[in-house]
Formats: C-alpha cells, structure tokens, sequence
C-alpha cells in the first residue's frame, strides 16, 4: 500500500483560530456580511425591510404556532438565499467583469433560487392566511 501525496495547497491562513476567539471572529465577520449585503445589495435591503412588517404581523396574527414557525421561516429563507446569491455574483465579478456564458448561468441559477424561495413566501403566507 502505497502513501498518497500530500495535498498541493495548503489551507487558508484565516483558518486557525479555535474555540470561543473562532466564535466570536465568525461573529464579527458574520456581522460584516450583513452589513456589505446591505449597503450594496438593493434586493437584501428590500428584503430586510419586508422583513420588519412581515415578522412581526406573524406573531400579531391569531394563528398556530407552527404557521407562525412556517410564516417567519420563509421570510428569512428568502434573506439567505437572497445573501447566498448575492455572495455567488460578488465571486463571479471578481473573478472577471467580462460577459460569459459560465458567468451568466451562475448568476442566473443564483437568481431563480431566489425567486424559488420567494414563490415559497408567497405560498406558506398564502395558504395560511387563507384558511
């Protein structure tokens, strides 16, 4: 049995840091990523503000508990695939501005996640209020 060769790169150099430093460094950049989404993404910064009315509306509407679960699980839905999406066209524009094919698909598949999880609000909020 033959030892198989180490691997031609190495990991990143901002991986290292464990326990609660690693927690609280994920944190902070976590908080940095909410930020840059929203100073640069006008549909996450749509999406924040349908956010603040339709969270609180599912807990001022008489529903069920889990209608309530359904009803805010598919509002934030929509904000990380919308911030996932968004993350996929940051990465293809650095990569290069230029057009191409493989570039458009990427952000095309990015956008109809999207509109999947937005179809989905739609749905659950549907259905809910209208029983």
């Amino acid at each position: 049995m033959q030892n198989k060769p180490a691997p031609s790169h190495e990991e990143s150099p901002f991986k290292g840091k464990t326990g609660l430093r690693r927690l609280v460094n994920a944190f902070g950049y976590s908080m940095d990523g909410f930020k840059a989404a929203y100073r640069h993404e006008d549909a996450f910064r749509q999406e924040v503000w349908l956010s603040l009315v339709l969270i609180p509306l599912a807990f001022y509407l008489e529903t069920e508990a889990m209608h309530r679960i359904l009803m805010v699980g598919s509002v934030l839905l929509v904000m990380i695939v919308e911030l996932l999406n968004s993350a996929v066209e940051a990465v293809v524009d650095r990569v290069s501005i230029e057009r191409h094919a493989l570039a458009k698909r990427a952000k095309d598949i990015g956008s109809a996640a999207v509109l999947l999880a937005l179809i989905n609000l739609g749905v659950v909020w549907g259905l809910i209020l209208l029983t």
